[in-house]
Order: C-alpha cells, then sequence, then structure tokens
C-alpha cells in the first residue's frame, strides 16, 4: 500500500517527460526555474525506449536540430543513428545545463487540479484571466519514484505536458472471442517490447523462426528488415508482413533528380495548399491551382512508381501520396528492404481484417498464415496516457468530436486552464516544432502576449481541424506539413517576430525553412 507525503512547492512550473519535447521547454523555461518529472533514468523519450537498433531519423540533419545548437557534422548526408540522436540531444542538454532540471524515476501517477473549476470554459477566458500563471498553486501532482511506495505530492502554478503520442501504452487490437492471442500456440509481442531486447536477444527470437509481422509503417519495415537479417542461409525462414492500409515509402530525398523539399518544403510550395482562416481570394486561388497541386502529387507518384516494385508487389496505395504527406506517414525506406524481398526473405500479405488460430494468423478471405512469432507493430495510444493522469473532467476534453486534440498553435487546449501540451502536434521535423512552440509558449507565460478568448481559441483549432479533414483521410494524427510554414508565420506574429526569417525574396520563396531560420530576434 502506498504512502504519501504532503504538498511541497519547489517550482512555479512543472514540466512531464524528458524526451526531445520536455528538453527543449526545460531549455526554453529555465529561467523560471522548472521541475522536470522523468519517469526513466534517462533523456530521449521514445528515442531511448521504443527504438531498434537499426532506427534511424526520417529527416536530414539539418533538418533535426535546435535552432541555437547544431549538429557536429550537420552536413553529412546520411540519416542519423538512435544512438546519434541521443548523443545529440544530451550534448545540448549539457550545454544548457538542463540536465540538473530534471528529477529522474520519477513518474507522475495523478494529478489534481485545485484551481477556479469555471475558470476555462466557452465565452470565458483561458486561464487566470488570460495569464498562464494563477498566481497561486493550482495543479498538484503525485510523483512516484523507483523502489519506493512513497507517494510525494507537489504542487505547480503550470504544467506543461511533454509526455508525448509514442511508446508506453501500445495500441492494441481488438478480436472477436477466440480470435485473439490467446489461442495462439507461438509468440505474440508487441514493437515496444521488441525494443527492449539487445541484438542477441532479438535475433534468437526470430532466427529460424516464421515471423509475421502486422503493419506497414516504418516500425514495421524496420523490424521486418531486421527479420529479414536474422535470417540469412539455408535455414532462414521469411517474414511476412500483414498490411492493412497501404502507404507511399519513399527511398530519399530526390524526385526525378529534384530535391525533395521544393515540392512541400517553401513557401511558394505551400502556397497551392489550404490553411486555415485563409482570404476569400486565397481560397479561389486554392481551388484554381488544384490540378497543378494534384500535378505534384502525381509527378511523385510516377517517380516511386518507377523507382521502386511497388506494382511487383502489390503494394501501390490506393491514395494520393499528398495525403500520406499531409497527415505525416511517410516513411524513408531501409537500403535493403526490397532486396531483402527480392531475396524472398520479406512477404507481403495484404489484409484488412485478420485475426489468430493457433497455428498463427488467419486473414480475411480465410487464409491462414503458419507463424512462431507475431510482432504487433500497430502503434502507441498516448490519448490514454494523458488520461490515465489527467483529472475529470479534463480527461473528457483530450479529444473533440473529430477525435483529434484542439491545441491552439499546437501547445494550449482551450478547456484545460493552466497547462500546456508539447509534443502532441506533428510536422515533417517534430522537433522543430517542439522548439518553436516552446519558444512561444515561453513569451506567453512572461506575459509578451495575451491568448484570445476561449471560443476564438475553439475556432481556431477547429478551422484547423477542417482544413486537415479536407487534405487527408488520416487527419486524426493532426500534422500541419502542407501548412506547416503559415502555423510557424502565426506564431512569429503573436510573439512579435517577423514572419518573413529569410535575406532576400528569392530564398523566402524557394528555399526550404527549418530551425535556423527561427533563430532569437
Amino acid at each position: 500500500m502506498a504512502n504519501y507525503k504532503n504538498n511541497t512547492m519547489e517550482s512555479k512550473v512543472a514540466i512531464i517527460g524528458a524526451g526531445i519535447s520536455g528538453i527543449a521547454a526545460a531549455k526554453q523555461l529555465s529561467h523560471l526555474k522548472p521541475v522536470v518529472f522523468e519517469a526513466s533514468g534517462s533523456i530521449g523519450g521514445v528515442w531511448k525506449h521504443c527504438s531498434y537498433r537499426s532506427t534511424r531519423l526520417q529527416t536530414p540533419r539539418c533538418d533535426y536540430e535546435f535552432s541555437d545548437y547544431l549538429w557536429p557534422e550537420r552536413d553529412n548526408s546520411t540519416f542519423p543513428t538512435s544512438t546519434e540522436i541521443l548523443e545529440y540531444l544530451h550534448g545540448y542538454a549539457t550545454h544548457f545545463d538542463v540536465l540538473k532540471c530534471v528529477r529522474f524515476n520519477s513518474k507522475v501517477v495523478e494529478m489534481r487540479f485545485i484551481g477556479e473549476p469555471d475558470a476555462t470554459g466557452p465565452g470565458g477566458i483561458w486561464g487566470a484571466d488570460g495569464r498562464p500563471l494563477a498566481g497561486r498553486p493550482v495543479w498538484e501532482v503525485a510523483i512516484k519514484t523507483n523502489g519506493s511506495d512513497t507517494v510525494q505530492w507537489y504542487t505547480f502554478e503550470f504544467v506543461v505536458m511533454c509526455i508525448g503520442k509514442y511508446g508506453d501504452i501500445p495500441k492494441m487490437p481488438v478480436f472477436p472471442m477466440e480470435k485473439g492471442p490467446e489461442v495462439f500456440t507461438g509468440k505474440v509481442m508487441h514493437s515496444i517490447d521488441y525494443c527492449k531486447l539487445n541484438k542477441e536477444e532479438a535475433s534468437q527470437l526470430m532466427k529460424g523462426k516464421k515471423v509475421v509481422v502486422i503493419g506497414y509503417k516504418k516500425s514495421a519495415i524496420d523490424l521486418a528488415v531486421e527479420c529479414a537479417e536474422a535470417n540469412q542461409g539455408e535455414d532462414g525462414q521469411p517474414c511476412t508482413m500483414v498490411i492493412r492500409t497501404l502507404h507511399w515509402t519513399v527511398p530519399s530525398y530526390w524526385i526525378w533528380g529534384l530535391p525533395f523539399f521544393l515540392f512541400y518544403s517553401t513557401r511558394s510550395s505551400q502556397f497551392l495548399h489550404e490553411r486555415p482562416n485563409q482570404s476569400f481570394m486565397r481560397h479561389l486561388f486554392c481551388l484554381l491551382s488544384s490540378p497543378m497541386k494534384k500535378a505534384v502529387s502525381r509527378f511523385i507518384e510516377s517517380y516511386l512508381a518507377w523507382k521502386l516494385p511497388l506494382k511487383k508487389y502489390g503494394l501501390l496505395p490506393g491514395h494520393p501520396f499528398d495525403e500520406d504527406y499531409a497527415s505525416c506517414q511517410m516513411a524513408i525506406l531501409p537500403e535493403n528492404f526490397f532486396s531483402e524481398a527480392d531475396e524472398g526473405r520479406i512477404l507481403f500479405k495484404k489484409s484488412p481484417k485478420w485475426c489468430f488460430w493457433e497455428g498463427g494468423i488467419e486473414l480475411e478471405d480465410k487464409t491462414k498464415l503458419e507463424a512462431d512469432v507475431v510482432f504487433l507493430c500497430t502503434g502507441f495510444d498516448g490519448k490514454s496516457k494523458l488520461k490515465s493522469i489527467l483529472p475529470e473532467p479534463y480527461r473528457d476534453y483530450i479529444e473533440n468530436s473529430s477525435g483529434v486534440m484542439p491545441l491552439y498553435r499546437g501547445t494550449i487546449h482551450p478547456m484545460i486552464p493552466h497547462m500546456a501540451f508539447v509534443g502532441y502536434l506533428e510536422s515533417v521535423s517534430n522537433l522543430h516544432s517542439a522548439e518553436l512552440r516552446c519558444k512561444w509558449l515561453a513569451r506567453l507565460i512572461d506575459g509578451h502576449f495575451a491568448l484570445p478568448t476561449v471560443d476564438k481559441i475553439l475556432q481556431q483549432t477547429n478551422e484547423e481541424v477542417e482544413v486537415m479533414k479536407r487534405t487527408t483521410r488520416f487527419y486524426k494524427r493532426h500534422c500541419i506539413s502542407t501548412f506547416s510554414i503559415n502555423h510557424s508565420d502565426e506564431i512569429c506574429k503573436e510573439m512579435g517576430w517577423s514572419t518573413w526569417r529569410k535575406t532576400n525574396w528569392l530564398l523566402e520563396a524557394f528555399s526550404a525553412y527549418n530551425n535556423q531560420d527561427y533563430k532569437e530576434n
């Protein structure tokens, strides 16, 4: 039975989580001396606890770096490994003396709101008359440390949630009675548990075994390659990927000899795409330029169909490339993915539904796949993580009716006072998104600007969701990749920064935006 200790207030601000977002928040809010609670014994978040040995970043180094801390070899064209990313993050945290704020092995198990219950709501003003800091404690946070049954309560004026959408809680499929993993005589493992294995353990688990991987996103693709590499030789068995929904994958950031950023990451390219609260003339332009936008998507699709054996393996998605990019689901393929498939070590089966039988996996068409090991690369349930620690009624506000977290500037939930969320809005570079929004948050807390009313915040977040709905069927991922520059423009306006960050109009129109464009003014 847990023991409880009385409330203490050591800082005005708490940050929950020490991944990329948590460390970025701690640095930007360092003048407030925040306390960072990290459940594990190290920083890094998903890069530490949810990465395979083969996992690499999906973007070039220069697109995934803090604005005031460059990569040591930022011009290196290779995608950095998870180990390199952790080294880079640790270097950043050490350089800016952020680690002194972090309480390791300190897990948040419960939270209570002790502020005014009706301070936030439609028609009202978020927070204490629009101020993030209430002037007194409004959140109680319960912390349990490793090896202890004692729960220590702390109080804060403001809390920044940075526990992320990925890791910790796996998203598990639901099966009919007697069709789930309980009837399977082999081993079932979610990708998060596979990440905990060392190289030898992973190899022993897969070598010479009939393996089925459920999924076709990045984690499934990487795991299938590791399985194929473990099954080299005469005794090797093929790995079968069961694919519910096909998605576009790319071999590199070059399309027909042109750099990929020209199609989506410049101000001129994003001008073709709808954005929230656009004027009538912008709306008319988007309608008239729709054929050009479709042509760009087909241009990329034509290259991928030529470069990769998608038709050969029946892996051509039935939706435009645009939709995967707009939902941040474009995966970079490992170099040897299709070469392993050509050698017969990776097989593909498409089936929107599947279940278990005692000997393996049964597909919707009643085909039975024999298996010794089944890996579930079915994603994570990050919203359940939040709901498990937030109190009522706030846990019910996490998602709106569309299943999306309504976050103003990707950070403030209009119905949850004195709290910010960093790392829940996706873009091509999540590090860039996190850092810029932490800079915005720091200025909000310091009183450099005020938030609009809750009604206007809801109007803004609802408009963003509607734009995403019209852009992609996968809108629930809350990705802003097709209007990310406009999103950053709005943040810059509120901070009092210039929205045009380049040195001349030519670069402004046709060069890619990255974190170096958002250095402090």
